[in-house]
């Protein structure tokens, strides 16, 4: 039979073909141009990498979720993911303390406890603070992480009420009457000294009143507490001011007037009692009423 010509195209008239030849029919078949666009058309930009990160992440954390085995599996993905970073130049090169007093910058460093070189994607932030509250100087810390390679410890350290006189010993207390905790007595001259029994915690409360009175401050040696209950001023001279159990400010505001209609403060006496609101009695330096 002639050939059957359509469209001035000659096509050829033959046996159907078998089956398992012609498109996709030999099992080494080249990829046809469909799969290849398919291929072409697959999104790998920034944002679809973060994404299949973060879908490993997730099936990782399932993975931890199932025992010893997956926790070993978990260190070895951390760790490796710690040095990688820290081949990339993120590790640790410096710490930085910020607000710490002179004495206690050695313990606070002791307390951080890192190393040079140290991954810095491998610091736990919070263990690190936690370490430099238990310093004794510290009342609390921030710690913060400044990629490439800085760490920076902020600390408040507690304020430094006085000196506390008790057993024999002379501590450093906090402005709520906490001993502070390797505070070295000796290197605080100027704090105002305390003695007795509760006379740390109380502290906070007369000191201030003290403080309102340049002129009685600078003459007084230590407040002495009397029975958990009162004050007695021991002046340098050796002058005694006995203060009430309650009403303390009213009572120095009377020694105020006192002292400027006798200039008592200037002229020196043995004692003034002042625990009476109604009355007080001095007693000379020279043994007069």
């Amino acid at each position: 039979m002639p050939a059957v010509v359509r469209g001035g195209r000659r096509q050829n008239a033959g046996p159907p073909k078998k089956r398992g030849q012609g498109k996709g029919g030999g099992r080494n078949a080249p990829a046809t141009p469909g799969k290849m666009a398919v291929l072409g058309r697959m999104d790998l930009s920034p944002r679809a990498v973060m994404i299949a990160i973060a879908a490993g992440v997730v099936v990782l954390g399932g993975v931890l979720a199932t025992g010893a085995r997956a926790e070993r599996i978990g260190t070895s993905f951390s760790n490796s993911l710690h040095g990688a970073t820290a081949s990339m130049g993120l590790k640790l090169a410096r710490v930085e303390i910020e607000g710490e007093s002179p004495e206690a910058n050695a313990a606070i460093r002791r307390a951080i406890n890192l190393y040079a070189g140290q991954p810095m994607t491998g610091i736990n932030l919070d263990e690190v603070r936690q370490r430099v509250e238990t310093v004794g100087w510290v009342k609390s810390a921030r710690v913060e992480r400044l990629l490439p390679d800085r760490l920076v410890v902020s600390v408040v350290e507690h304020d430094r009420l006085a000196i506390w006189q008790s057993g024999g010993r002379n501590l450093v207390v906090d402005g709520k009457g906490e001993v502070i905790e390797g505070a070295d007595a000796g290197r605080y001259p100027n704090l105002p000294l305390v003695v007795g029994e509760g006379a740390n915690q109380a502290a906070a409360d007369i000191l201030p009143l003290i403080a309102q009175r340049p002129r009685l401050q600078s003459r007084v040696e230590a407040l002495i507490r009397v029975d958990e209950r009162r004050w007695n001023l021991l002046l340098k001279d050796g002058g005694l001011i006995q203060l009430p159990a309650t009403e303390q400010e009213a009572a120095l505001i009377r020694l105020d007037a006192l002292d400027q209609r006798e200039r008592l403060l200037e002229l020196g006496f043995a004692r003034i009692d002042l625990r009476s609101p109604e009355e007080f009695a001095v007693r000379r330096s020279d043994g007069g009423a």
